[in-house]
């Protein structure tokens, strides 16, 4: 009788999100502003006005004529230079973009002689022909602009759901940030990972959002081929198919491109071959994992139970290869307390092995 059961499968690898956060999702706007003679000038109030959404923000500039105003939302902007409460010059359609200062200077003395007033970030005065390309310029921006706000609400919405596990909803979130930017990776994974979710929750529809899952990774790993957690999390999906060959070949690519967490996916290797009742590789597979993480505890666990299933009994006594005590020991002195740590203990006490603790007895005092 066999001495090892089914494996399962251990939770995928966490992904990078697409999010945004911190300082990231901010962005600022500088720049010099020189008077009507020439010369910078100081006290020049600078109005900043968001044209997608409401917002309205001020600065100075200081006495080299420079001015800087961070923490302002992506967007398009209105900038407009105004000096003892007149406007004298402006820029319209300004885009500003996410964890980016724009450089925009003004310089009034073209202004007011009728000529072009904004200048490039060198300080050069822009031609008509310049200007005209600028605007077209800050159009598509702006455009462009749109779009990323859409594909992150989009993305934020399935993120929420997700976290939520509302999954009809994540999907959809992830399915529609898909739509708008196709080249984006992390919304393929995180789609995937929606429906891996949702095949678990609803086991009536598992075999439909399994497929699914796979599609989405398929496209995050066609974008962005060296994510070791991609690869490992579309083996798990193509191992729940029975498409073991095909999860094996993941697994094997994700130990490759991530040589630190290489022990992660050979254990996972391991699994996929005792779930196909192939011990002779999954043996092997989670001694590679040891020899590569010395302390993984669960490792050592599955590679003492796949020793044992080579096991033999005589007369009441088991014999197991050379190594499998050692292993279940080894786990028990990494986890005493871990899940299966009654069972590495039954296992070595079927072979007569003696379960070492740390223990020290306390040396007896003298009189």
């Amino acid at each position: 009788m066999s001495l090892i059961g089914k494996l399962t499968l251990i939770l995928p690898v966490s992904l990078a999100f697409f999010a945004i956060s911190g300082l990231a999702q901010t962005a600022a706007i500088e720049g010099v502003v020189k008077g009507p003679d020439g010369k910078t000038l100081q006290g020049a109030q600078m109005k900043i006005e968001r044209l997608d959404v409401k917002g309205n923000y001020t600065v100075k500039t200081d006495k080299r004529g420079h001015y800087f105003y961070g923490g302002l939302p992506g967007g398009s902007y209105k900038v407009t230079v105004v000096v003892d409460g007149k406007d004298r010059d402006f820029q319209n359609g300004v885009p500003i973009k996410i964890g980016e200062t724009q450089q925009l200077n003004f310089d009034l003395s073209k202004a007011e002689a009728g000529g072009p007033a904004t200048v490039d970030e060198s300080g050069r005065a822009l031609s008509a022909a310049d200007k005209a390309e600028l605007e077209k310029k800050n159009k598509e921006q702006a455009a462009a602009l749109a779009k990323n706000k859409a594909l992150n609400d989009a993305f934020n919405e399935g993120k929420t759901a997700a976290a939520a596990n509302q999954w009809d909803a994540a999907i959809a979130g992830f399915t529609k940030a898909g739509e708008v930017d196709p080249s984006q990776h992390v919304v393929w994974g995180n789609l995937a990972d929606a429906y891996v979710g949702r095949s678990k929750a609803t086991p009536a529809g598992k075999d439909a959002d399994l497929a699914k899952a796979a599609e989405a990774y398929q496209k995050a790993i066609a974008i962005k081929a060296d994510d070791a957690a991609y690869l490992n999390n579309y083996a798990l999906v193509l191992a729940q198919e029975k498409k073991f060959d095909e999860a094996q070949a993941q697994l094997t690519k994700a130990a490759q491109v991530d040589p630190p967490n290489a022990g992660k996916y050979y254990f996972n290797l391991g699994a996929v071959y005792v779930n196909t009742g192939n011990m002779e590789p999954a043996t092997a597979a989670f001694k590679k994992a040891i020899e590569l993480d010395p302390n993984y505890a669960e490792a050592y666990f599955q590679y003492g139970l796949s020793l044992m299933a080579k096991a033999t009994v005589d007369n009441g006594k088991t014999t197991a290869p050379p190594g499998t005590a050692e292993a279940f020991q080894k786990y028990l002195d990494l986890a005493p307390n871990g899940p299966n740590a009654e069972t590495a203990k039954a296992m070595m006490a079927s072979m007569g092995a003696t379960v070492q603790t740390n223990f020290k007895a306390t040396p007896t005092k003298k009189k």
